[in-house]
C-alpha cells in the first residue's frame, strides 16, 4: 500500500513516544551507507520489472521504509540485499495487481537512452525494451536480476521468493520467451 500522511504522522507520533526506536534496527550512517550501496541498482531493478521509472521511485522509497520496519537481524550484506529486492519485489507484483483494475497506459520512458547513433543501434535497443515490456513481470525481475544485476541463482531465489531449484528452468524459459520476442516476423515486437 502506498505510504500517506497519515501514516508519516504516525511513525514520528511512534518516535516522539519511543516505540519506533525498536523498529529502526540500522544507525543512521550504516543505513546510509547501505542506501548508497544499494539504492541504484534497486531503482533499475524496479524500473525495469514495472516499466515505470515514476513507480520505480515511489516504489524505492516504500521498499527502504518497509525494509527498516521490518525489524530482521541481518547475517550479512548479502542478506540484507536480499532481503531489501524481496521487498520490492513483492511491491512491484502488488502493483502491478492494482494497475490490472485501473486503465493502463504504454510508458515510453523505459526506451533504452542511445549512446551511439547509428540507427541499427537506436532500433536494437527500442527492440529490446519492447520485448522486456512484453513480458510478465515475474520474467523482467528474472532476467534483470540475472543479468542486469548478476545476481546468483541462490540470490534471485532468496529475492523473488522462489524454490532455488526453479530458478534455472524459470529463466530459461523466460530467455527463450525473450528471444521469440525478438525475433518476431515483421509487425511483431522484433519485426522490422
Amino acid at each position: 500500500r502506498d505510504v500517506t500522511v497519515s501514516d508519516i504522522q504516525r511513525v514520528d507520533a511512534d518516535a516522539a513516544a519511543g516505540d519506533a526506536d525498536a523498529a529502526f534496527v540500522m544507525e543512521e550512517d550504516a543505513f546510509r551507507a547501505f542506501y548508497d550501496r544499494t539504492a541504484r541498482s534497486l531503482w533499475a531493478y524496479l524500473a525495469r520489472v514495472t516499466g515505470d521509472r515514476h513507480l520505480a521511485d515511489d516504489l524505492v522509497q516504500e521498499s527502504y521504509y518497509r525494509f527498516l520496519r521490518a525489524d530482521s537481524p541481518y547475517e550479512s550484506e548479502s542478506h540484507r540485499r536480499n532481503a531489501l529486492f524481496r521487498i520490492a519485489t513483492n511491491l512491484a507484483r502488488d502493483a502491478h495487481r492494482r494497475s490490472r483494475t485501473r486503465p493502463q497506459t504504454v510508458s515510453q520512458d523505459m526506451d533504452l537512452p542511445a549512446r551511439d547513433h547509428s540507427a541499427e543501434r537506436v532500433e536494437g535497443a527500442t527492440d529490446l525494451s519492447r520485448a522486456m515490456r512484453s513480458l510478465k513481470t515475474r520474467e523482467r525481475a528474472l532476467l534483470w536480476l540475472a543479468y542486469g544485476e548478476g545476481s546468483s541463482h541462490q540470490e534471485i531465489a532468496h529475492s523473488m521468493g522462489l524454490a532455488p531449484g526453479s530458478v534455472k528452468m524459470l529463466l530459461f524459459r523466460a530467455r527463450r520467451r525473450l528471444a521469440a520476442l525478438l525475433t518476431a516476423k515483421p509487425g511483431g515486437i522484433g519485426g522490422r
